[in-house]
Formats: structure tokens, C-alpha cells, sequence
């Protein structure tokens, strides 16, 4: 119920101050479907592993390089293929078969097609150690991709290594070792400096300072003590805590973000499809090119020879080969993805840092998104007869069962045991407040729209701040003033986003007054006050269409339940995941986990620099492809060239998606 207390009885309007700046219009699938021999989707990639073969197939290669010359025209000859025949079936085993297993699944044009068809054809030929060669240093740059891999998933898996493994239940006074995910809510839990906290709870006894990196990227610590939460994932550095469960381990901040990241992957940008469709179509295209390379040429020009024409066809279907840039490109995104979860920023998938990369427009939540959402009492105004005092208790009393933070600050200024045995009928109208019988009278604590809707007779319909007004039997008994903070780096959020040429604009459902300060004191471009839910998406709908005329997107930022239904409209939804909602957080396609506004800025230009590299691979090796099947077809590159094209290409594109984890800004 985010910003819903505080209404004016004005209609909501909108307000704009001048002048705005300027905007400007503006599990990955496998190469080509196939399997690999390599584990690329493995975190835990085993360099050694995977290299023996190719040391054992580099050897005899090498012995049968050496001696290949010298045997090729002699009775001994058979020795040529004794050595290097089994180097070809190491080297390649894995893309034979494979090629194999997809011609019998109906997927027949692949790379490891390429391959088989190159390297059989160049044995044909009698170009032995170029067979192999090309084999070789096929799965050499299969090695590097799938290293390559394994480290971006590892950046990942370190992030999720908070995963604890044991929590310490108190039964009795008894410590017992157990399972997290057997852990229920209510149960006791001790958490000892140095230990993973387990699961998301209350602290009921001690202090200590935690480390919250793993959860938001933060290196700072955080002190906590008795009647704060802490989340799993947490780690414990100093104090003894004991703390009361209040989610399940399935429901924990820790397995919420392992879910996240590991589902990533499934969700792809609309460059990775477009790759994927692309080598689908470019694969078939290159081997019937080729085809007609060998064939041709030989019947309609003098004095060509089947024999060099078919070389050449080789040739063209090694360098031809699409998987160095299909690896690349999803490796490009992951590791936008894995470098913005460094940061405390969880990305659901790749799609989502494509639209971030699009956005021109980012509007605001404000209560708990730009503002601290710590809302403190600052005074007390009675009517009807009430002293201050009975007031408050009567507001801490309706507001007994509400989680929105004008109840909490309402209750903590209260400040002593709320009796809630007279509380009945209890019910939260969305926008507008707490209706609920307290020892036998109709009491309404909520928003000035509130006091319309029950027509209930006030005096009162602007205040400075946000206020709660109470009445009693139908009879207006008073207000409660309370003032908010903006969060340390709001400013700064602003200034960031209009640097990068972003508007900004914020919705809320405080009052005019209130929206009007904030807004002059961020310098936002646009505001809305006094909105409902419901107005929200409404307001949200407009923005949509502006954007949509600059070709642009709209991200919206928020944190309440309320904000869901705008986060899920949006075209890309950012939650603040340290202190929102549920709701919000499951809706969004970004989680912010520090719940710091100025990380939206980040992630922004975390989008653009995958965006760059990841077309900077194509580009790059869409033109070496060119260039080198030109060379190919006229006889100037070879099969050497070729593979090593190839792997150059897949290296390059490797090496520069990897530059996003290093340096994901």
C-alpha cells in the first residue's frame, strides 16, 4: 500500500518542470542446435580433462607431420595412416558422432556436419595432416569457448555459493544441525560468527555486523541487532544470533536469487534468436555452395581440375563454420548478465538487458524506491475531545495488522504493547486506508480520499507531508503528520540517468504537496501525485506512448505491492529487491538488491556495453567470414588458413565477451 495514506482533495494532475532536458530519439541453445563434446554449460569445466586427448592426438600429429613427407612415396606408406588416422579419430571422435546422432535426428546441417564432410573429403584427397589439423584445432577452439564458459558461469556460481548448506535449529535449548529447506516458519534458529545465515528471519537476540556482498554487491557491512531481518545468504562476522524464521528456505532471498540467475538463460534476446535462426538458414546455404564449388567450376573452366576445385569446396565449409559466433553471442550476454549480478543487480534474462539498452524513460515509485520509505511521527493533531495520546493509541491499534510503513511508524511512535483484543473486522482498502471496529466503534484511518469516500465532514484537505486521519462513529478525530527521507543516492540516481540523455519521472499516490517537493529537490522531468493503483498504469500507458514515438522504451521502479501491476506493464519492470515486496519482485524483469535507485543508472549502461560487444562479434565475424570465403574460393587460403580462421574468429569474439565480466560498465 505504498503512498496510499496521503491524499489532497484535489484531482491528481500532472506537473512539469522546465526546462526537461533533451530526449534523444533513439541455457543457451548449442551451436547451430548440435551437442558438443565439451561441457560448455558446466560450471565446473575440467581443463585437464579435456585436454588429454588433444595432447595425445597433438603428439602423434606432430610424429606423423614430421615422417609424412618422408614415407608418402614409399612401400612404408602405410605407416602415414597408422599414425595419423588415429590422431583424426582423437581429435575428432566427439564431432563424428555427434554428426552422426543429428543425421539421424533429421538436424543435418550443423558445424559438425562442416567438419565431417570437410575433413572425410580432404582424406579422400589424400591431404591426411590437414584432416587432422583441422580437427585439432577445431576442438582447441572448442577447449577455449567451453573455458571461457565455465568461467563466466563460475563469476555465477561464486555469487551463489552464499547457498548455506546446514542451518543451527534450537530445540529446547538443544542445537541441532539440520537441512535448511527443513526448517520451518516460527522455528528458532542460532546463526555463530563466520557462518552462511541460513534462512531469511527476525533477529531476537544479539548484535552483530553482517557482510551483505554476496545479496547486494555492498562490501560494507551492515550492523544488526535484536528486531531487524536478516536474509539469507548473509554472512555473520562478529555477534551470536538468534533468530526466528520468518520464510521458508524455498521462499528465501538466497533461493530467490539462485532462481533468477539459473533461469537466465531461458529468456533471450532478440540478437540471439536472430543468430540462432540465422545459422539455421546460413548453414545449408554454405554447403550447397560449396557443392557447387567442386562441381562446377571443373565442367565450365579450362584446364581446373576436379581434384583442386574440391580442395577448395573443403576449404570454404571449414572457414564457413557459424559456431564460433553462435557460442559467442549468448556468452556476450551471460556475461552482462553474471557481471550486473556482481553489482546486486539480478537481470531475469538477456531480453531484459536488450530493452534496458532501449530505454529512454525512467519513472519512479517514490516511497521506498526514491525515498527512505523510514517514515517517523512528527506531530500529533486531535479534534472531537481526543488527547494526543489516545489518538495515537487508536491509530496503533487499526494500524496493528498493516505492513505498509506509515503503520510501522505510526506503531513505533506509539512505542508500548499494542492491546489488539478489541480489534475486529479488520480490512485495508487499497489507496486508501484501514477500516476496523476497536472496542465497538467504527474507526477509519487512511488517506483524504478515504474521508471522501465515507463522507466523512473535515476541514482539513492539504498538509505538508503525509498524514493519516483518523475518524470515530462517522465523526473526524484528528491527524497524524509524518515525514520521510529520500534515500542518500536519489540525487545522484537523477543526475545519472539525464547524463546518459533519460527522462525521469516519478508517480506516487502522496499528496501534491508532497510530490511537489521531492520532485523540485530531485529535479525530476515529470510527476504525477494522488494516484491510485489503478491510475498508476493509466499514467504509466501515456509514458508508453511517448516513448514508443522516439522509438525508446519505459522502465518503471518500484517496490510495493501496488507497484506490480505497473512493473508487470512496463517495458522493462525494476524491483527493489532488499526491502519490496513479493510481488513486485516476482512481476519485475530487474531486481535491484541493494534497493538503491542509482544502480538503475548502472544497469542501464551495463545493457549498452553488452549490446556493443555482443555486435561487435557479429559484425567482426560476419566480415572475417566474408573475407576469408572469397580467399578460400579462389584458391588463396587453404585448409591451414581456414581452421585457423576459424578458431581465430571464435577466440576474438570469445575474448571480447568475456571483457563484460572483467568490466561490466
Amino acid at each position: 500500500m505504498a503512498d496510499s495514506h496521503s491524499r489532497s482533495c484535489c484531482d491528481s494532475h500532472e506537473t512539469t518542470i522546465d526546462p526537461p532536458p533533451k530526449i534523444q530519439a533513439g541455457s543457451h541453445d548449442d551451436c547451430c542446435g548440435s551437442d558438443h563434446g565439451h561441457s560448455h554449460d558446466s560450471a565446473d569445466f575440467n581443463l585437464r580433462k579435456e585436454m588429454t586427448p588433444i595432447a595425445i592426438a597433438a603428439i602423434l600429429f606432430l610424429i606423423g607431420l614430421i615422417f609424412n613427407e618422408a614415407l608418402h612415396n614409399t612401400p612404408f606408406a602405410i605407416a602415414e595412416y597408422a599414425v595419423l588416422i588415429p590422431a583424426y579419430l582423437i581429435s575428432g571422435w566427439t564431432v563424428l558422432t555427434t554428426a552422426g546422432r543429428n543425421i539421424l535426428r533429421g538436424r543435418i546441417f550443423d558445424e559438425n556436419f562442416l567438419m565431417t564432410i570437410a575433413t572425410l573429403g580432404a582424406i579422400a584427397i589424400h591431404e591426411i595432416p590437414e584432416a587432422v589439423a583441422v580437427m585439432l584445432f577445431f576442438q582447441v577452439g572448442e577447449l577455449f569457448q567451453g573455458y571461457s564458459v565455465g568461467r563466466s558461469r563460475r563469476s555465477i556460481k561464486a555469487l551463489l555459493e552464499v547457498r548455506p548448506d546446514t542451518a543451527n535449529l534450537s530445540v529446547d535449548g538443544d542445537i541441532r544441525a539440520v537441512a535448511p529447506e527443513t526448517v520451518r516458519v516460527g522455528d528458532v534458529i542460532v546463526v555463530r560468527p563466520g557462518e552462511k545465515v541460513p534462512l531469511d528471519g527476525d533477529i531476537l537476540e544479539g548484535k552483530s555486523l553482517v557482510d551483505t556482498s554476496a545479496l547486494t554487491g555492498e562490501s560494507v557491512p551492515r550492523t544488526v541487532a535484536s528486531g531487524e531481518k536478516v536474509l539469507a545468504g548473509m554472512i555473520n562476522q562478529s555477534g551470536l544470533l538468534t533468530v526466528q524464521v520468518s520464510k521458508p528456505f524455498g521462499e528465501s532471498s538466497i533461493a530467490r536469487i539462485l532462481e533468477l540467475v539459473e533461469n537466465a538463460s531461458s529468456k533471450k534476446a532478440d540478437t540471439e534468436k536472430f543468430i540462432t535462426r540465422f545459422a539455421r538458414y546460413y548453414t545449408p546455404v554454405v554447403v550447397f555452395l560449396s557443392l557447387a564449388v567442386a562441381i562446377l567450376p571443373p565442367l565450365f573452366i579450362e584446364g581446373a581440375t576436379q581434384a583442386q576445385w574440391t580442395y577448395r569446396a573443403l576449404v570454404l565449409l571449414v572457414i564457413s563454420c557459424p559456431c564460433g559466433l553462435v557460442i559467442s553471442i549468448p556468452l556476450g550476454y551471460f556475461g552482462g548478465v553474471g557481471g550486473a549480478a556482481k553489482r546486486g543487480i539480478l537481470v531475469k534474462g538477456s531480453t531484459y538487458l536488450d530493452t534496458l539498452a532501449q530505454v529512454k524513460t525512467v519513472v519512479f515509485d517514490k516511497t521506498g524506491t526514491l525515498t527512505q520509505g523510514n517514515f517517523r511521527v512528527t506531530n500529533v493533531v486531535t479534534h472531537n475531545g481526543l488527547k494526543k495520546h489516545q489518538l495515537l493509541e487508536l491509530a496503533a491499534q487499526v494500524e496493528s495488522q498493516s505492513n505498509h510503513p506509515v503503520a510501522q511508524s505510526i506503531r513505533q511512535a506509539y512505542g508500548q504493547t499494542i492491546d489488539t483484543s478489541g480489534v475486529q473486522d479488520y480490512e485495508e482498502i487499497a489507496g486508501h486506508g484501514i477500516r476496523a471496529t476497536v472496542n465497538g466503534h467504527a474507526v477509519l484511518a487512511g488517506n483524504d480520499r478515504l474521508l471522501h469516500r465515507e463522507a466523512i465532514p473535515h476541514d482539513v484537505c492539504v498538509v505538508d507531508g503525509t498524514v493519516a486521519h483518523l475518524a470515530v462513529d462517522g465523526e473526524y478525530s484528528g491527524r497524524i503528520i509524518i515525514a520521510d527521507e529520500l534515500k542518500d543516492d536519489a540525487v545522484e540516481a537523477i543526475r545519472a540517468l539525464h547524463a546518459q540523455g533519460i527522462a525521469t519521472a516519478m508517480l506516487t499516490g502522496d499528496s501534491q504537496s508532497v510530490a511537489d517537493s521531492i520532485a523540485k529537490e530531485l529535479g525530476l522531468d515529470q510527476y504525477r501525485a494522488e494516484l491510485l493503483p489503478e491510475d498508476k498504469v493509466e499514467a504509466l500507458e501515456g509514458f508508453l506512448h511517448q516513448a514508443k514515438q522516439i522509438n525508446g522504451k519505459v522502465a518503471f521502479v518500484g517496490d510495493g505491492i501496488n507497484d506490480a501491476p505497473v512493473i508487470a506493464r512496463a517495458d522493462v519492470g525494476i524491483a527493489m529487491g532488499g526491502l519490496g515486496s513479493d510481488a513486485a519482485i516476482e512481476t519485475a524483469d530487474v531486481v535491484i538488491m541493494t534497493d538503491a535507485p542509482s544502480k538503475v543508472a548502472e544497469a542501464i549502461q551495463i545493457a549498452h556495453k553488452t549490446r556493443r560487444v555482443v555486435w561487435q562479434n557479429i559484425i567482426f565475424a560476419m566480415v572475417a567470414k566474408a573475407v576469408f570465403i572469397v580467399l578460400g574460393t579462389l584458391g588463396i587460403a587453404t585448409l591451414w588458413e581456414a581452421v585457423f580462421a576459424d578458431v581465430g574468429v571464435a577466440l576474438l569474439a570469445i575474448l571480447n565477451a568475456g571483457r563484460i565480466i572483467r568490466n561490466p560498465q
